[in-house]
């Protein structure tokens, strides 16, 4: 029997419409003309016997039923295009571990070692998405996260994987100009500001203990990845978490000074959302971080 369903193009141009709320956007959108978008939704109603859009003065608006109907559709459309992904890819997007973890943490940190367990584990798609620790992972969808704190997320499980510490780093060409025995001086020194973690000068001046003159000020850049790019390009001294900088110290391009690193009072961790602690690929990637040395045996409810 054949279904009662209307065009596919007709639900996209609704869609796209109902969402923008003007059939000019909706055009744009879909790359259609705004006649053609028209054209489209008036067939869907007619096909419908439903009036989806009316005129209140020069506004489009939504009649109760097309509101109701741009709901359902939206979610019918997603879904659609989520079963169609898959069909490409060849798996459900469920049947990959979902990964999020922070931006900086990920580049540096992360990817380095999951081909490791995408080796021992060649069954399980990986994909890692961006968080940040005001993420709902739940609604995220992520099955484990990686995340710098003090352990405690709503609706999770976690374990922490290694304290984070912090120490002052500079290329060595800028540190042969600079004494770094005695006191911090701000007003002569140059420095580096990371505005996504803008405490880390003072969390450092804390934990070491060392004392200072001057405003902390210095060229002022967006996240960590671009921080240690700066400091590598010899424009600033920065407070740097180590395990972010292994590579560019190994390589000679950033030196460690103004003393050993120091604790900051935060970790990283694994975090596991509650719904998703007893699936068999959250547990395989618990297990290889245990067995690659990296956790350490502390789980927090």
């Amino acid at each position: 029997m054949r279904r009662f369903l209307p065009s596919l193009s007709a639900l996209q141009a609704f869609d796209s419409a109902a969402r923008h709320v003007s059939f000019t956007r909706a055009a744009e959108d879909l790359m259609l003309t705004q006649s053609g978008i028209s054209r489209q939704i008036g067939n869907l109603e007619t096909y419908l016997g439903v009036r989806l859009f009316e005129r209140v003065g020069s506004r489009l608006v939504l009649t109760d039923a097309g509101r109701s109907y741009a709901a359902d559709i939206e979610q019918t459309l997603d879904r659609l295009e989520e079963v169609s992904i898959d069909a490409v890819r060849g798996r459900r997007a469920n049947a990959a571990l979902m990964i999020g973890t922070q931006a900086s943490f990920g580049a540096r940190w992360l990817l380095p070692r999951i081909g490791d367990f995408m080796a021992a584990h060649p069954e399980i798609p990986v994909e890692i998405v961006e968080i940040d620790t005001e993420t709902d992972l739940a609604a995220a969808g992520v099955d484990v996260a990686l995340l710098r704190g003090l352990g405690s997320w709503p609706n999770a499980r976690t374990i922490e994987l290694f304290e984070e510490r912090l120490a002052v780093f500079g290329a060595p060409d800028l540190l042969s100009g600079i004494d770094t025995s005695g006191d911090i001086d701000f007003a002569t020194m140059p420095t580096l500001q990371n505005a996504h973690r803008a405490s880390l000068w003072l969390s450092w001046l804390r934990a070491s203990g060392r004392t200072f003159n001057g405003a902390i000020q210095g060229l002022r850049l967006p996240h960590s990845e671009m921080a240690i790019r700066a400091a590598v390009e010899g424009l600033g001294l920065a407070v740097l978490p180590t395990h972010l900088v292994a590579r560019e110290v190994a390589a000679g391009q950033l030196v460690q000074c103004f003393g050993e690193p120091v604790r900051c009072g935060e970790s990283y961790w694994l975090v596991i959302p509650e719904e998703r602690v007893n699936r068999i690929n959250v547990g395989h990637f618990r297990s290889w971080l245990r067995r690659a040395g990296v956790t350490v045996s502390r789980p927090a409810a």
